[in-house]
């Protein structure tokens, strides 16, 4: 079974786009929400938060939620997604 990973972003973000490369060159399977373009996903990231503030890039792994992690946070929480 494919992790639900969710990045949240925008795509004039360098940040959001690093992440993009990251997810795609290691071949990982996510869903690309852009906070600007819809409203529903900025929504959803707001409600993330308990100041309800666009915090992104925001990626979510399941139930984690990581807030502009560095790479070895980002590739030990898909590990540990992987194999649970």
């Amino acid at each position: 079974m494919t992790p639900k990973i969710k990045l949240y972003g925008t795509e004039r973000c360098h940040k959001t786009k690093y992440y993009q490369a990251f997810l795609e060159n290691i071949k990982v399977e996510y869903v690309f929400l852009d906070v600007e373009k819809n409203e529903d996903f900025a929504e959803e990231l707001r409600s993330l938060y308990e100041n309800r503030k666009l915090n992104f890039p925001t990626i979510t792994i399941g139930k984690k939620k990581l807030r502009n992690p560095t790479d070895k946070e980002l590739n030990k929480n898909l590990e540990n997604e992987h194999n649970s």
